[in-house]
Order: C-alpha cells, then sequence, then structure tokens
C-alpha cells in the first residue's frame, strides 16, 4: 500500500563532490517538471506479479528544490494514487506522502546524489526503501517493503510532456 507512494520521485541531482554552497545552487527537480507515463512490475504480498501502468505529474517551483507530484498506478488486482511532496537542501531529501486510495500519510527522508535518490518512506508500524534514477527523459524506481500488500515494485517511467 504505502511503498507504492514512492514510484512518484525521482530526479537528477547534485554531484557529491560539490560543497554545501555549491549544492545549494543546484535544482535537483527542475527536470522532472510536466507529465511522465509507464509501467514495470509489482509484487503483491501473497508473492503474485502483475504488470502495472502509471502516469505521474511533477509540479516544480520556481527555485527547483520543491516539487508536488500526483502518481496513479493500476495493475490487474491492485490500484493507487499518490500525492507526494519532496524538499532537497544541502544532499537531503524530505518530504511528505499520502496515498489517497487507501487514506494512508507519512514521511520520506534520505539523500540526493547525482541522478539518484535512496530514501525511506515511514509511518506508524511501516517502512518502504526506494531507489529512483532519472537520466534524461527516462525514470527508473525500484520500491521494497515488507508490507502484507506489497514487497517489490520495478516502474520506469518516460516524459510525455514537460
Amino acid at each position: 500500500m504505502a511503498a507504492v507512494m514512492v514510484a512518484v520521485m525521482a530526479t537528477g541531482l547534485a554531484p557529491p563532490a560539490l560543497g554545501q554552497a555549491a549544492q545549494a545552487a543546484v535544482k535537483p527537480f527542475e527536470a522532472m517538471s510536466g507529465s511522465w507515463t509507464g509501467g514495470g512490475s509489482i509484487t503483491l504480498g501473497s508473492g503474485d506479479k502483475e504488470r502495472i501502468r502509471c502516469r505521474a505529474t511533477y509540479m516544480v517551483d520556481g527555485d527547483g528544490n520543491r516539487v508536488q507530484q500526483d502518481l496513479r498506478c493500476a495493475s490487474d488486482s491492485y490500484k493507487f494514487e499518490m500525492l507526494n511532496e519532496l524538499i532537497h537542501a544541502g544532499g537531503n531529501v524530505t518530504g511528505n506522502w499520502n496515498e489517497v486510495t487507501r487514506r494512508a500519510s507519512g514521511t520520506i527522508r534520505g539523500r540526493a546524489t547525482p541522478g539518484r535518490i535512496e530514501a525511506m518512506a515511514e509511518t506508524g508500524g511501516f517502512a518502504a526503501v526506494f531507489n529512483l534514477t532519472t537520466r534524461g527523459d527516462q525514470q527508473s524506481v525500484k520500491i521494497e517493503s515488507k508490507s502484507p500488500d506489497i514487497s517489490d515494485v520495478t516502474i520506469s517511467l518516460r516524459r510525455s510532456s514537460r
């Protein structure tokens, strides 16, 4: 359930070799702006694996360090809608997620490196680890959790418009 909310995030990020002042000047979410579509697979808690299709919209603020995301995904037997907000500061990513379909929400925190986010999404008693990579107009997302609903999600998205 909650693990899927992270599928919405992927970004080009500040190189770790840069100092704090240089990192502050980087706009890590700027390249995410627009609409994205794609698919992949979801492994349900039962062990069943299904194809999943996703559509995401990213609204990036003017300084490129904050992004709001609307992510909708569906497989044959599972669907979700995530509304997320992420903030980048000094190599860290923090934010909130809200899974509308199941009325669940929590926090996101992690680290940003060039083209990659490694983070954890949490809420009372639940945690999901995710890795996100962005290269140009393509994003890939890998999520793992011990949720009774979802154990693994792998998604590839491609920008459909800016």
